[in-house]
């Protein structure tokens, strides 16, 4: 009898954080709404963007690679920039196959601009892919399909598409990201408010809010990206 033995591995969740906000008591009694309730409205919406900019950046992969395959777009040029294909994404399919991940619960986060550039290319087929049943995406090559504005982005590294580190500046090529679900995780925490009600100084309340949160790859397997290629005149 063999006995399996795991090891546990400390994950830290990194920590996003809202500025302060003032809501000066003058100021609130003046509107006919409830500032301090839209206030922490705009603090949750801000912190829930942040962390998923910091999930579909940690689901692209680093580079191209037979598990993590990275495909560039092939479709017309428009603006400098390859327009995306349906037949892009069945690429990125065939590449997930030849890897070996299950069909099953893959998905694939669109940038606005590739939403755009399915939309031209047919748009009853993107409608019918994109229509939203019991919580669901129809599947399109076997992905559920999303769509998120603030999307990872590459360069080219000696030659290699590269993923740009989380907090630089973007670049033109930006990437449409997939994953298989069971080779991701998140951790997500509760948001946390911290408030100064009344505060004699300020003559109102101060409210800043933060989160921990912490999204990887499991296996560095079964994530993939299709990159707008870049063309220069």
């Amino acid at each position: 009898m063999v006995e399996r033995e795991d090891d546990d591995n400390e994950i830290p969740l990194a920590k996003f954080e809202t500025e302060n906000t003032l809501i000066r008591r003058p100021d609130a009694i003046e509107y006919s709404y409830n500032k301090l309730e839209s206030v922490i409205g705009q603090h949750r919406a801000t912190l829930r963007k942040s962390v998923a900019m910091k999930a579909a950046h940690a689901y692209a992969p680093k580079t191209d690679t037979p598990d993590t395959p990275v495909i560039v777009t092939t479709g017309a040029v428009v603006n400098g920039r390859r327009r995306l294909t349906f037949a892009d994404i069945l690429t990125l399919k065939e590449r997930f196959d030849e890897a070996g991940i299950p069909i099953e619960e893959r998905y694939i986060i669109l940038h606005p601009k590739h939403v755009s550039d399915l939309l031209l290319e047919d748009i009853k087929l993107f409608k019918d892919l994109t229509d939203i049943r019991d919580g669901e995406p129809h599947l399109f090559a076997g992905f559920g399909c999303y769509q998120f504005a603030q999307m990872p982005c590459y360069k080219a590294v000696k030659g290699v598409l590269t993923k740009v580190p989380f907090g630089e500046e973007a670049t033109a090529q930006f990437a449409s990201v997939a994953f298989y679900a069971k080779e991701v995780m998140k951790a997500d925490g509760d948001i946390y408010m911290y408030k100064s009600e009344d505060d004699p100084k300020e003559r109102g309340t101060i409210v800043g809010f933060d989160k921990r949160f912490v999204a990887l790859p499991i296996r560095n397997k079964g994530i993939g990206a299709i990159v707008s290629d870049v063309v220069t005149e």
